[in-house]
């Protein structure tokens, strides 16, 4: 699977720089934060000033662009890149964010959070399973963790993504009653 992670990272860097090419900076960042916003609004989640947040997997605009008022740290085992290839991405901009360079599964932090974002990367780890025992372990006793996943709704384009690379970026290639099944493993509880 590393091999194959490191691949789809490969390509996961190369998709950020066409898809943000030409496209204006300000604009694209106020079209991300109002997309989180919604995301927010429309699960009614108000995260409280001060509180303790990992943004995990966050790409060059995640979630952490709207949370100025909390203690976010940030992971993503691409930043450097981000911010060497990709103008829209600039840690300063970020002031109230600590960034951590690094995959999730090496990632330990001081002590767990409140509430832990994993949007849309899950299945962008190299090793599932210990990423899920991560959050697990970042997230505090009563605290919330929020996972979106892309997945499956038809078994056999599974079995052939599985088989052929046809989604370079996905490492992982499961259905949600699996990835439920990973998460309740890890202790998680909906």
């Amino acid at each position: 699977m590393q091999l194959r992670w490191q691949i789809a990272q490969f390509f996961e860097m190369h998709w950020w720089r066409r898809y943000l090419s030409g496209k204006d900076k300000t604009a694209y960042l106020n079209w991300k934060k109002a997309y989180w916003q919604a995301l927010l609004d429309r699960l009614c989640l108000r995260i409280p000033a001060g509180a303790a947040v990992l943004d995990a997997g966050c790409g060059p605009a995640g979630i952490f662009t709207i949370l100025p008022n909390s203690q976010v740290d940030a992971l993503d085992p691409l930043l450097d890149r981000y911010e060497q290839y990709l103008p829209h991405f600039r840690r300063s901009d970020y002031p109230y964010v600590r960034f951590f360079c690094e995959p999730l599964e090496q990632f330990v932090p001081e002590k767990p959070y409140a509430w832990v974002f994993c949007l849309n990367a899950i299945n962008h780890v190299s090793d599932l399973q210990i990423c899920f025992d991560r959050l697990f372990a970042c997230t505090q006793n009563g605290g919330t963790l929020l996972v979106s996943i892309d997945t499956h709704n038809h078994s056999w384009l599974k079995r052939i993504f599985r088989l052929f690379p046809g989604d370079i970026l996905h490492p992982h290639q499961y259905d949600l009653e699996e990835y439920k099944s990973m998460l309740r493993s890890s202790g998680f509880r909906s």
